[in-house]
């Protein structure tokens, strides 16, 4: 079997097509070989040393406005749709699975004309513009929030209710080896600050206006985004020059590779995040109370949709960044964190949130589309 992944390219779409070729690699299941199609960027550095055959083409954004960028975006689809003929017509699947992203537009497309049968997977609440217009293309829709199926009510035929794959061994990490890679230094509960695979400015401003406060209160363990580790550190030693008790409890990175993350997630007694899909299902499938910080304007305001979406049961606490001010947030911790009989309601919540084994139940959906061709 040929299965040809495509996508935006960011880690929202990465990491699941990752979880669903591990799904893939278990026994009892068909031989199969994998290529990917899309974007360059983040898919080049995590695609070509995991046995994934990679291409890259040339995309251009899709708009729901016009802009002076509108004119060349519309060459570089072109080209995109031509690249993509070339490819598909070379590697010639049996299956494109695509994770959506304006970079999917073209291989969808023309999978379609080539009557490659196709999976459209839809991380979000919201869906995006590309995955809304290729969705009458696809053979089946699988989404990860209940009620995301207004979206696609002309092809309510196609759609089936699943969820977002994640790193499986994300929920594998152990409290005595975390304490250790991070040199815990107390028994202070532990917050963990992301900001999703690009960091975020401006939770990492309201964090170190707070730090010291944050700092009497738990250990931290803060990943930046690598744009902005150098600046936080100087900012984070001018803050605490005259705390110097306090440094040992603050623990700056840019980055966590999966190895890391797993443990720091098993560690956590709360984190503090952006609100992508990606995000929402790590910290669900670990069962971890969180503050969610949708990042605004994000494409059809999905996040901030996700969030909600996660947080009605009780799961989470939403922030808006617009009203986000120091003393709301360490409030908002200092509520959780002063409230040990909430902090397992929100954790409960959370693991209740996700379903096991979604990488291997679009796996499966995957199999039957193949097999009904």
């Amino acid at each position: 079997m040929r299965i040809l992944f495509t996508g935006g390219g960011t880690g929202g779409h990465v990491f699941p097509i990752l979880a669903i070729k591990k799904a893939f690699e278990g026994a009892g299941n068909p031989p199969v070989d994998f290529y990917y199609l899309g974007p360059d960027g983040f898919a080049r550095e995590n695609f070509t040393n995991q046995g994934i055959k990679t291409r890259f083409i040339t995309t251009g954004k899709l708009r729901r406005y016009f802009s002076l960028a509108t004119p060349i975006d519309f060459v570089k689809v072109l080209i995109g749709i031509i690249q993509s003929f070339i490819n598909l017509f070379i590697w010639v699947p049996d299956v494109v699975f695509s994770k959506g992203g304006y970079g999917s537009f073209p291989v969808v497309f023309v999978s379609w004309i080539y009557r490659i049968p196709i999976v459209l997977h839809e991380s979000d609440s919201a869906p995006g513009l590309a995955n809304r217009i290729l969705a009458k293309f696809a053979d089946k829709i699988i989404l990860s929030f209940s009620g995301s199926e207004n979206y696609f009510r002309k092809q309510k035929e196609k759609i089936i209710l699943i969820g977002n794959p994640i790193r499986e061994e994300l929920t594998l990490g152990d409290k005595n080896q975390a304490k250790e890679l991070f040199k815990i230094k107390s028994n202070k509960p532990v917050i963990l600050i992301l900001g999703g695979s690009q960091g975020a400015q401006k939770i990492n401003e309201v964090v170190l206006s707070i730090l010291p406060r944050l700092l009497e209160l738990s250990e931290v363990i803060h990943v930046t985004g690598e744009k902005n580790e150098k600046a936080i550190l100087g900012e984070a030693d001018k803050i605490l020059k005259f705390s110097e008790n306090l440094k040992q409890f603050y623990h700056l990175g840019s980055f966590l590779n999966t190895g890391y993350l797993m443990h720091a997630y098993a560690l956590a007694d709360l984190i503090i995040n952006r609100a992508g899909a990606s995000s929402i299902f790590e910290i669900a499938a670990c069962g971890k109370p969180s503050i969610l910080i949708p990042l605004p304007n994000s494409a059809s305001d999905h996040q901030r949709k996700n969030a909600h979406d996660f947080a009605r049961p009780g799961a989470a606490v939403v922030l808006e960044q617009e009203n986000l001010t120091p003393n709301l947030l360490m409030e908002e911790i200092s509520k959780i964190l002063g409230n040990a009989v909430r902090i397992q309601e929100m954790a409960g919540k959370a693991k209740q949130f996700y379903k096991p084994n979604i990488a291997e139940k679009i796996k499966d959906e995957i199999i039957k589309i193949v097999k009904s061709k």
